[in-house]
């Protein structure tokens, strides 16, 4: 049995128009993410602090740490407050 997600790509089975229009589109979705999280620094922001608390607690069960961490109702304005300063130091 191969193991999922480890298969070698096979690229003979897409003709090269669907590869290209298979390119266009990774390309596309690429720039609109990235406009995304441009227009939104609170992800980047959420992710960072969430990862940094993950790295220093070293939580035995990461499924459980992530349902506290996004659920604390806290969240919203500890966010805010280090967007806002993250801001003050750009000025």
């Amino acid at each position: 049995m191969a193991e999922r997600g480890l298969e070698k790509a096979d690229i003979g089975a897409l003709s090269p128009e669907q590869q290209e229009k298979l390119r266009q589109f990774k390309i596309k979705t690429r720039i609109a993410n990235e406009m995304y999280l441009r227009a939104h620094p609170e992800v980047e922001m959420l992710l960072d602090d969430f990862l940094r608390d993950v790295f220093v607690k070293r939580p035995t069960d990461i499924r459980e740490f992530a349902a506290d961490h996004f659920s604390d109702p806290e969240l919203p304005r500890k966010i805010q407050l280090k967007l806002e300063k993250k801001a003050s130091v750009k000025i």
